[in-house]
């Protein structure tokens, strides 16, 4: 085994939680666990593609150059203490109970602590597990790219999220369907070394009340409790109830972030929702480019629309309402689980509006005056403006020069200039009845305009940009992977120099693939 330096592993999880006994690694339903000890895949020729130094200082590593950290971050080496698995769970998926799922794809190599904080190391596409389903259990440079680009442009825009600590390469050539129509093709292969306090998640607790494991599920909540949410006290039923409000809470404040900077996850099925309320599973997610709620990047859901933009916070509640089921066992009172759906509801109602108001500099946030914010909506959406460049324009937004910002509002439409002149009056309108509710606040505009730079990002991870990248790597050119990593780390500053990024989705990337709508495999 190798040692990192500085590095000191706290394995709290598979200390004192229940392991799988069967040794073997090969596909089945696992009892009476949270987790199955398994190793990561020997890899033929692993390369270091790109790290987050920030977030390796954070963790205490200080040797990323050398080739030990390469192989630990790629499976071939464990850390010293290192005692590598894979964890349990089941979940929802669009809307239907899949029974267990777990860790397919993503080897925890242990609990790295430092400075009094414990991370979760996880090696995403390191190789099968027993709950790999049949599949390999690998990844490909394709889906590992948008992985560690959007984890970390997530963290950088001020959302919680899973980290991404590494990307390599593993020198193996990896078969992926991606558009899942007959024609597979080799790809490189690589992994992510991703990041958390803990990679639990709503299906842990569900999988194993569904099973009617109680014993289990209260070890495991009383766990996430005492390493997790420590300050409500020792666990019981009030401290249960307590936790899950917690835990609602947190998501509502997620799902509000997502909205503000225009985040679909894609695929907000219950083993992908975070018992820590951080983004987790960077799948077919995107970014809103024209503005329209029922927008989807998730092919599978294409029909349906079950995650669409617009519907990401009811969904965060209907899942809130699986885990409130499955700790059922543990709290037993079931007016107190309405109670904390209920005020999931009113609070995420209440801060979604604050947000929005946010956006537009207002301060005095005239809740009641839902005219407004809809008809904006309603005209974002006809006139297909691009959300983001929208709402970074509107900062600079003169209360005496409506028809000037009118011009920079066109500019952000994906319509030809002659249809979009069919909505000048409507945007005029609009924007005097703005312009009238500034004027009333009295702010300064040098603060207000900070305030709202510092709410609305100038530069997201477009997926033509992630796909750029992607063919580039593919390539071995990782010039732009490395740049789009510098430009995400700084979403809300100017930076002058990156103006190119600031733009409207071009005309080539409309249809194109990665660049629209993501396969579940992307």
């Amino acid at each position: 085994m190798t040692k990192l330096k500085n590095a000191k592993l706290n394995n709290s999880f598979s200390n004192e939680l229940p392991a799988d006994s069967e040794a073997r690694n090969f596909t089945r339903q696992v009892y009476d666990a949270c987790f199955s000890w398994v190793k990561p895949k020997q890899t033929a020729k692993p390369s270091l593609l790109i790290t987050s130094t920030e977030l390796a200082e954070e963790l205490g590593i200080t040797d990323i150059d050398s080739e030990s950290f390469v192989n630990i971050v790629t499976g071939n080496e464990l850390i010293e203490n290192s005692k590598p698995y894979a964890m349990c769970y089941g979940g929802h998926q669009f809307g239907n109970w899949a029974g267990q799922l777990g860790d397919g794809r993503a080897i925890v190599l242990g609990q790295l602590e430092n400075e009094g904080k414990t991370w979760m190391l996880q090696l995403k596409g390191a190789g099968a597990t027993p709950y790999s389903r049949n599949a390999d259990g690998l990844a490909v440079l394709r889906s590992s790219v948008r992985e560690f680009l959007c984890s970390e442009a997530m963290f950088h825009l001020g959302i919680a999220t899973t980290r991404a600590l590494s990307l390599s390469l593993t020198g193996d050539k990896v078969i992926r369907d991606v558009l899942y129509d007959g024609n597979p093709a080799y790809e490189p292969g690589a992994v992510v070394c991703r990041v958390s306090p803990a990679f639990i998640r709503f299906g842990t607790f569900q999988l194993l009340s569904a099973r009617k494991d109680f014993e289990n599920l209260k070890k495991l909540t009383d766990y996430t409790i005492k390493h997790h949410y420590a300050h409500l006290g020792a666990p019981s039923k009030e401290v249960y109830t307590v936790f899950l409000n917690e835990v609602a809470l947190k998501t509502a404040d997620m799902i509000i972030d997502w909205q503000r900077v225009g985040f679909v996850h894609g695929v907000m099925n219950t083993d992908n929702m975070s018992i820590l309320g951080e983004t987790i599973d960077y799948g077919p997610y995107g970014w809103i480019e024209n503005f329209d709620q029922e927008w989807t990047p998730n092919t599978t859901d294409a029909q349906h629309k079950r995650y669409q933009f617009g519907n990401q916070g009811s969904i965060a509640l209907w899942n809130l309402n699986q885990l409130a089921n499955a700790l059922y066992p543990l709290i037993e009172d079931v007016p107190a689980l309405e109670g904390i759906l209920n005020n999931f509801k009113e609070y995420y109602i209440k801060n979604y509006a604050k947000m929005l108001y946010r956006k537009l500099g207002l301060e005095i946030a005239e809740f009641s005056d839902q005219n407004f914010q809809r008809k904006l909506f309603e005209l974002l959406t006809e006139s297909e403006i691009d959300m983001t460049i929208f709402y970074r324009n509107i900062t600079s937004f003169d209360v005496n020069a409506v028809e000037k910002h009118l011009q920079t509002i066109k500019e952000a439409s994906y319509l030809q200039g002659e249809i979009f002149n069919n909505f000048r009056s409507e945007w005029t309108n609009w924007l005097q009845e703005y312009a009238k509710k500034l004027k009333a606040e009295n702010q300064n505009q040098a603060e207000r305009i900070a305030k709202m730079n510092a709410i609305n990002p100038k530069y997201v991870l477009r997926n033509y940009m992630a796909q750029l990248a992607i063919e580039d790597a593919e390539k071995g050119k990782y010039e732009l992977l490395k740049e789009l990593h510098v430009l995400l780390k700084n979403p809300y500053d100017e930076q002058k120099d990156k103006e190119k990024w600031f733009a409207k989705r071009p005309n080539w990337a409309l249809n194109k693939v990665g660049c629209s709508q993501l396969s579940c495999s992307s």
